[in-house]
């Protein structure tokens, strides 16, 4: 059986089509969305969307969606993709960095975007850019979970399953809010931000940075 795995970043988000341990090369490119609407009305003449994709889309695609600030490239990792796609594995199969983001060259002047956004930006990618029409099924995790979970109520019929992990349909609230609204105003607060107008990285991006690395990857308390 044949899967086509696909990560598509778009904005600063992305998704991915995977395949088995012994996997053909991973193979990128880019789609340009024209003319792509946000829900705030605005209009962008042409959304940079990059993606990545492994195997033969002939086969039955799974698109994988990563998490904040992630990229195909950790759903590539032996401890992912080698415990999914080998041989006799539950997906014997195929295939934020490049798409469009504010810090491109708009800054604060790129469109606010929001979740629906970034699916409807993933779908035309897919169906437009791809060709797919119908995906076996759709996983993610974290924020690609909370892509899934939007899928469902979006595209309702557009895949057969849906498989969302460390999401949950609910609003970001406790910790999880708490903990970006820290990242955010440490970075909006500094002098060298100039109100999303930066020449270069404002310091206490480093600092958020290592805050956001102990958060989220130093383990539990």
């Amino acid at each position: 059986m044949k899967f086509l795995h696909l990560f598509a970043p778009t904005f600063a988000f992305a998704g991915l089509l995977l395949v088995a341990a012994d996997y053909p090369a991973p193979k990128s490119g880019n789609f340009i969305a024209h003319d792509f609407k946000f829900h705030t009305g605005a209009v962008m003449p042409e959304l940079l969307l990059h993606y990545t994709t492994i195997g033969d889309p002939s086969g039955e695609p799974v698109l994988f969606l990563h998490g904040t600030a992630g990229s195909a490239g950790a759903m590539l990792s032996p401890a992912y993709a080698g415990e999914l796609f080998g041989p006799g594995q539950p997906l014997d199969a195929l295939g934020a960095g490049a798409s469009a983001k504010p810090s491109d060259r708009l800054k604060a002047k790129f469109p606010h975007y929001d979740y629906d956004d970034m699916v409807r930006a993933q779908y035309r990618l897919v169906t437009e850019g791809l060709g797919i029409k119908h995906p076996r099924l759709i996983t993610g995790i974290s924020m690609g979970g909370m892509h899934t979970w939007d899928r469902g109520v979006t595209y309702p019929d557009f895949m057969d399953a849906l498989v969302p992990m460390a999401a949950q349909p609910t609003e970001m609230s406790a910790r999880n809010w708490m903990q970006r609204r820290m990242l955010l105003e440490t970075i909006r607060s500094d002098p060298g931000f100039a109100d999303g107008n930066y020449t270069k990285q404002p310091a206490s991006m480093l600092i958020a940075n290592v805050f956001f690395g102990v958060a989220t990857h130093g383990g539990t308390v």
